[in-house]
């Protein structure tokens, strides 16, 4: 490996660098490591070596359903979570779709 022999002095938000700083102790890497990893990955790949998008509006399912509804969808997730008893399970996948289609 090449001796290091410039810096670069960046700002970043408190909070961001205690967090990042824990993931990276637990894979061993040091933050000016992952800094040298990525800049070694954007010289070989002629470009930032990961995904840089907008995310998409809130989330998909808010362009289908309304927010009481899938705060109805949250509240019924969490009791089956609860009280799976209550809910009919199936085996197979053949069972459940005879019930699906079925006109009950």
């Amino acid at each position: 490996m090449s001796s290091l022999n410039t810096y670069i002095s960046v700002q970043i938000n408190k909070e961001d660098k205690e967090k990042a700083t824990a993931i990276l102790q637990k894979l061993g890497v040091s933050m000016s490591g992952l800094i040298n990893m990525t800049l070694k990955q954007l010289i070989l790949k002629g470009g930032i070596p990961f995904d840089v998008s907008l995310p998409k509006e809130k989330n998909e399912l808010y362009q289908y359903f309304s927010n009481e509804e899938i705060k109805n969808m949250a509240k019924e997730i969490s009791d089956i979570e609860k009280n799976p008893e209550k809910y009919k399970s199936y085996d197979n996948i053949q069972d459940l779709k005879k019930d699906l289609l079925s006109d009950d």
